[in-house]
């Protein structure tokens, strides 16, 4: 059995996979398990100080795992931020982590900081912190930056205010989650893990670029959906399972 640990991004959590977790559970089928971890500060730890750097995050998240009773091998299935836990997880612990899916993520020495975060967005994420702003306004400004096609989600932002409320995210550890991702560099070689990169040419959070950046630099082909933005597994769920999929059966 293969055990596939879901790992959200900045100021998400477990909840925010949505559809994908169940979706992509029924596609791989009895023999693998699919489970969502919260990264500190988030979710079920949403008490705890988010750490500054991207190590301490994954030393947590493995803790969490290993708390779990879970046993490798892991897949990392990873977006934005949690794609770097996902490579640093791999790197201090490549015993146990068979391969890892990377979604719409950057590395500081790989691509620049405009394109890690685009500038259109800093007045946005600005908006964010407005007071008087309520939770479910917050939720669709950020539904707005993350998806290329808001409208096509309707109830969505409703469904991450109730999240919002029941686990709310610090602005402190938002901003502690901020500064170990521009501190995230990439190390000195590829994973040793089978890597499946896959970015969005709708994102305009990250720049797709990113994607390639990285691409170039680990010598692999990245899947691009084409239309998609920055929450790839809510604009299409179906494309990343196939993506996905495909992946698993070209390394058997």
């Amino acid at each position: 059995m293969t055990t596939w640990i879901l790992l959200r991004g900045l100021a998400r959590e477990s909840a925010h996979w949505g559809g994908f977790l169940p979706r992509l559970q029924a596609a791989l089928g009895e023999q693998d398990r699919v489970i969502a971890i919260d990264l500190p500060g988030t979710g079920e730890h949403h008490d705890e100080a988010s750490p500054t750097n991207i190590a301490a995050t994954a030393a947590a998240c493995r803790a969490d795992a290993m708390g779990r009773g879970l046993q490798g091998p892991f897949v990392l299935v990873a977006l934005s931020l949690g794609a770097m836990v996902a490579l640093q997880w791999e790197r201090g612990f490549r015993g146990e982590v068979a391969g890892c899916v990377l979604i719409n993520t950057s590395l500081s020495g790989y691509s620049p900081f405009w394109r890690r975060l685009q500038p259109a967005n800093y007045p946005r994420i600005v908006s964010l912190l407005w007071p008087g702003l309520t939770t479910l306004d917050r939720e669709r400004r950020i539904l707005s930056m993350t998806s290329s096609a808001p409208h096509r989600h309707p109830g969505i932002a409703g469904q991450w205010a109730l999240i919002a409320r029941r686990n709310p995210v610090s602005r402190a550890n938002v901003a502690r989650q901020l500064l170990a991702a521009a501190r995230c560099r990439a190390g000195p070689s590829a994973p040793v893990a089978p890597v499946l990169l896959l970015g969005s040419m709708g994102d305009t959070l990250v720049s797709p670029q990113c994607t390639r950046d990285i691409a170039a630099r680990w010598s692999i082909t990245p899947a691009m959906h084409p239309t998609a933005g920055h929450d790839l597994p809510l604009d299409d769920a179906p494309w990343v399972v196939r993506r996905i999929l495909e992946w698993r059966q070209a390394l058997s």
